[in-house]
């Protein structure tokens, strides 16, 4: 007699402590955040809820549990009410120190599996998991995370861990449950290295690796993320794939059938409800962390002389911004270097006149610190080419922004402005050769030039495609996240001219 098993998933991914339906830039209540998708997670014995990570970090209410309650615990706690069974760690996740991480996960009542983190001794700290399901499915259930943690990472907040090859990682957990399970589940806080419908690379470095991932391992599903694209479930190389967008706008539900151990997988892609009624329970909860929340952000913290709002972002990146003019401002302020540089988020609300905390997190919304560096006139123009690699020519000849900074993941904060020096961008040259004029204090930069340069810290990893910076002399780093000192710098210079 034929036997049929269905196992249910609910997926989410770089929620990025979005749990109301708000970005916090303004107060246009938005479709997203995760209450409004956790209220059409409809759970029964053969569902699991499942999360990609990259949690806590990003949002005003994930900064304010970082830098005013100091504790992750409500965001553990959240993720507990929405109901997950399972989550790995995304790569933000590991921003602010282990204790910090440890924390998060002591509050979640999920089980975080995270296969390639160890201790030192090289013990695997989030194990996987084989679940047996009340209709009789077993289900193996595997997290990894991108190594790039390794590259970006702060080496204060790995003390005690390793974060090893992910495809490794993989691919022994899968040799140990394959046989054990009826369905194998991998989470990966990765996404794919090349474009699904044609097979095109997009990236040749390790950051993602979810296509060979479906190409070597055979993976019933793979639960993806990182990227923020939405991806509608497919097959890969025969696994089944899906990816969330980012923020909570949107979750994947798939539905997988087994009968006499043949399976068929659907999915559909869900978007945030804001009208439910769990969704309205949720937000109830927590309304008091909400409301301190938003208290908070708008605490006035200093006044310039005018607002600075961002433009188009061609524009921005042609002709100069005053919100990146700012920011380096800022930068040389604490660093006493003789240039810097900025890179904007994708999405920035910019400065009003009388600025609060809502628009220093709104306009800079990452963990980065900064560092000093000695860098050479050759080294700085190839930095440079890089950032003029934005730019690109549609087909009725006008500058746009170019593909690969557009897929597979959309990467704006990719282009960096610069201070310290006077240059041109000709967006129509060669790329490697679109810096003109470049020159200090009026005098030509020449390659053996030696200056000293301010820079977050994510950037002097290399990351974004600057591994030139690599290769520069650390001179200094100030161990102070750069929302606390654009709060400082409005401390010390309460009215500022821009």
């Amino acid at each position: 007699m034929s036997q049929t098993k269905k196992l249910k998933l609910y997926f989410t991914s770089d929620v990025h402590g979005y749990f109301y339906p708000t970005s916090y830039g303004d107060d246009e209540r938005k479709q997203m955040g995760l209450f409004a998708c956790a209220g059409g997670f409809a759970r029964d014995e053969e569902t699991l809820v499942i999360d990609g990570g990259d949690i806590l970090q990003g949002s005003a209410f994930a900064g304010y549990c970082r830098q005013v309650l100091e504790t992750p615990e409500t965001i553990g706690e959240i993720m507990s009410d929405c109901g997950y069974d399972y989550y790995t760690l995304g790569n933000h996740d590991f921003n602010y120190g282990q204790a910090y991480q440890r924390a998060y996960i002591q509050a979640n009542r999920g089980r975080c599996v995270c296969q390639n983190v160890t201790d030192d001794a090289g013990r695997v700290l989030y194990p996987y998991d084989i679940r047996v399901m009340p209709n009789g499915l077993c289900v193996g259930i595997v997290g990894v995370v991108t190594d790039y943690v390794n590259i970006w990472e702060k080496q204060k907040n790995l003390v005690g861990i390793r974060v090893t090859d992910p495809f490794a990682a993989a691919k022994q957990a899968l040799g140990e449950i394959k046989k054990q399970t009826d369905v194998t589940i991998l989470i990966y806080h990765g996404g794919f290295e090349r474009d699904l419908p044609s097979g095109r690379v997009l990236s040749s470095t390790t950051e993602n690796i979810g296509y060979r991932i479906c190409e070597e391992l055979d993976y019933d599903i793979l639960l993806t993320g990182h990227q923020h694209t939405s991806i509608d479930g497919q097959l890969v190389s025969g696994t089944y794939v899906v990816q969330p967008v980012e923020n909570a706008r949107e979750y994947h539900y798939l539905e997988l059938t087994w009968t006499d151990g043949k399976k068929s997988i659907r999915s559909e892609r869900m978007k945030a409800d804001l009208c439910g009624e769990k969704q309205q329970e949720l937000c109830k909860k927590y309304q008091p962390v909400e409301k301190a929340v938003q208290k908070w952000l708008d605490q006035p913290i200093g006044h310039l002389s005018r607002e600075l709002r961002p433009a188009g972002k061609v524009d921005m990146a042609l002709g100069g911004s005053p919100i990146a003019d700012f920011l380096n401002k800022i930068q040389l302020y604490f660093s006493n270097a003789q240039l810097s540089s900025v890179g904007l988020a994708n999405e920035i609300a910019g400065f009003r006149r009388d600025v609060s905390m809502r628009d220093v997190i709104a306009t800079y919304p990452y963990p980065n610190s900064l560092v000093v560096c000695e860098i050479t006139g050759a080294q700085l123009r190839t930095a440079m080419e890089r950032s003029a690699e934005y730019f690109a020519i549609d087909d009725d000849g006008a500058v746009c922004v170019a593909d690969s900074f557009l897929a597979p993941k959309v990467e704006h904060y990719n282009y960096d402005y610069y201070m310290g020096v006077t240059y041109e961008i000709d967006p129509r040259a060669p790329r490697g050769s679109r810096i003109k004029n470049l020159a200090y204090e009026g005098k030509n930069v020449s390659d053996s030039d030696r200056f000293t340069m301010c820079l977050n810290n994510y950037r002097y990893s290399g990351a974004g495609g600057y591994p030139v910076y690599t290769e520069c002399k650390l001179l200094s780093e100030i161990n102070t996240e750069m929302v606390e000192l654009i709060v400082e710098y409005f401390h010390q210079n309460p009215y500022v001219i821009v």
